[in-house]
């Protein structure tokens, strides 16, 4: 055999994993950026190799059948075994690019944790980029990342992941609010109150609602906003109330005030996850473990 051929059958294992994720022919071909008819070929060349159909095919939908679905554990396996192999002699040999790929959230907290490891590990590159959870999840298991960092902890099958930072929940109101002279609050004191958030489908927001769920009512939002920095200017307003993460509001702002919930108990655990069959390069475990030592010498970390 080959290294033509053999060099075939992994791009077939690569197209057909792509397909089987989406169930999809065109957004597979878009996402691969190859035509369409060249991909439906080059699946149709891995049925007739294996001698059975891998797809249920109606119309333009497709998708996988028992032979497909047998199929791509597999090939899951296979290609995940190589990458994992082709890091591993990366790294002995000394060839390894020290590059670092991460996912995550804007957050102040993780800028200044990033700008104090480039300064002492100047040689290792980072890579980063944002995504909603479930695209990290995805990444992960395609191994376009090393890890992602997330909240709340995933809790997914293969994905392992280290919880280094609990922070609180406050709540920002304006300077002539009535409870603009209190420490802390219970929340379902806000129950009649207007509030300002993140647009849904945030993780954010998903958050905040639950909380104002367990306290009894559901929040009268009169302002949705894409960033939490967008938060502040409405507050000074005066048209209502916000969430604010803990690290969010480290330098007190005159143009609203913070209050701290006492009930329910508002926080949020972040974690770096990753794949747990994943070889990590050294330069990736490097990353991981100065991680954790930052927030476990600055900050709160679970358990604690």
């Amino acid at each position: 055999m080959n290294n033509g051929v053999i060099c075939m059958e992994l791009l077939q294992l690569h197209y057909f994993r792509t397909v089987a994720r989406l169930e999809h022919m065109t957004k597979a071909a878009q996402e691969i950026r190859i035509a369409q008819p060249a991909l439906s070929k080059t699946i149709a060349r891995l049925e007739e190799d294996l001698g059975v159909p891998l797809f249920e095919r109606k119309g333009r939908n497709i998708k996988l059948n028992a032979f497909g679905k047998v199929f791509l554990k597999k090939a899951e396996i296979a290609l995940g075994i190589l990458e994992e192999g082709r890091k591993e002699i990366e790294d002995l040999a000394g060839m390894e690019q020290r590059r670092v790929n991460i996912s995550t959230t804007t957050h102040k907290c993780f800028s200044d944790l990033i700008g104090s490891f480039i300064d002492m590990h100047p040689d290792i590159k980072l890579q980063i980029s944002q995504a909603t959870t479930q695209e990290k999840v995805t990444q992960l298991r395609n191994g376009d990342i090393d890890f992602c960092i997330t909240f709340p902890p995933l809790k997914e099958d293969g994905i392992k992941g280290n919880s280094f930072l609990t922070e609180k929940i406050l709540l920002a109101v304006p300077p002539k609010h009535r409870f603009a002279n209190r420490k802390s609050i219970n929340l379902n004191e806000l129950a009649n109150d207007s509030f300002i958030n993140i647009k849904e489908g945030n993780p954010f927001r998903e958050m905040t609602d639950s909380f104002c769920k367990e306290a009894g009512f559901t929040p009268n939002i009169v302002c949705e906003v894409d960033e939490l920095s967008a938060i502040s200017h409405f507050i000074r307003t005066g048209i209502g109330v916000a969430f604010l993460p803990e690290t969010f509001v480290e330098e007190r702002d005159a143009s609203f005030h913070v209050v701290h919930i006492d009930e329910p108990l508002c926080q949020r655990t972040y974690q770096i996850a990753w794949l747990e069959e994943r070889y990590l390069s050294m330069a990736a475990c490097t990353f991981r473990d100065y991680l954790v030592d930052y927030f476990n010498e600055f900050h709160t970390i679970i358990g604690n």
